[in-house]
């Protein structure tokens, strides 16, 4: 049994929604819980964040016509569901310059002044919110203390500012098409050292990709490998800026492998 019914045609799953209020505003956030009763403190979560443009429910829901890859990203959220995981996405921003259209737009973790000032991000204070969610339950029986994350393009720089900026509360991350937290396709200049707890990171990219260059990831992944952090790097050479084909088997089993 399974949250989500998939075919070569389309992937589907079921999920709940809530609007979340944080200062000056709220956030819808789509969120679901596997089948079952979890063991010991609940299910461990993935943070689902989306790419630039795109509402965070789209993560589940896809078919191979749809562009980025979302089909094997809806594939992916199917295997962490039935893999034990929750998975809770959160919308970013609504867009300042045509608000009626409800389109969410891109995280704001490269973007200044937030950049270099996250403690004033509105997307900060959706982290707090979301993380106070968890711990009173209104998210489902959830596992506070064993969190994940990924996301692509936009969505994969701010999974990468979850180790900038919540050091220690992250178990593993997996970025997609992206880089550092505060690049920006091939604007990348990335600090060290990196924070001394960066979780273990597996990075998923296009070889093909003319939004974010490869030797940014790369450049990402050889710090962390040089500083003695755990990652593991997979490029889908023919790929361009999108969920790679990998994706939905290899973040699961990343996330698998830290407990």
């Amino acid at each position: 049994m399974s949250r989500c019914t998939a075919t070569a045609a389309q992937v589907t799953c079921t999920y709940q929604q809530e609007t979340v209020q944080i200062p000056n505003g709220s956030r819808t956030v789509y969120w679901q819980v596997p089948l079952g009763k979890p063991l010991g403190a609940g299910w461990p979560v993935v943070f689902l964040f989306q790419g630039s443009f795109f509402e965070a429910s789209t993560f589940f829901y896809g078919a191979p016509s749809d562009v980025f890859g979302q089909y094997y990203g809806a594939l992916m959220v199917k295997n962490l569901l039935d893999a034990g995981f929750a998975v809770i996405a959160p919308d970013a921003a609504v867009s300042k310059i045509a608000p009626d259209a409800g389109v969410s737009t891109y995280w704001e973790t490269n973007i200044p002044p937030y950049a270099t000032d996250w403690s004033t991000a509105p997307d900060n204070a959706l982290m707090d919110a979301l993380f106070a969610q968890i711990a009173l339950g209104t998210l489902g029986p959830l596992d506070g203390a064993r969190l994940y994350a990924t996301g692509p393009s936009s969505g994969g720089y701010m999974t990468s500012r979850m180790a900038v900026s919540y050091q220690g509360k992250f178990r593993a991350l997996a970025i997609e098409s992206a880089s550092y937290a505060t690049c920006g396709g091939p604007a990348c200049t990335i600090p060290t050292p990196l924070p001394s707890d960066h979780p273990p990171t597996l990075f998923l990219h296009g070889g093909m990709d003319p939004l974010v260059p490869v030797s940014t990831m790369e450049a990402y992944n050889s710090d962390l490998v040089a500083e003695g952090k755990q990652t593991k790097v997979v490029i889908d050479p023919n790929a361009t800026h999108q969920w790679i084909a990998a994706a939905p088997t290899e973040v699961p089993a990343w996330f698998e492998a830290h407990p």
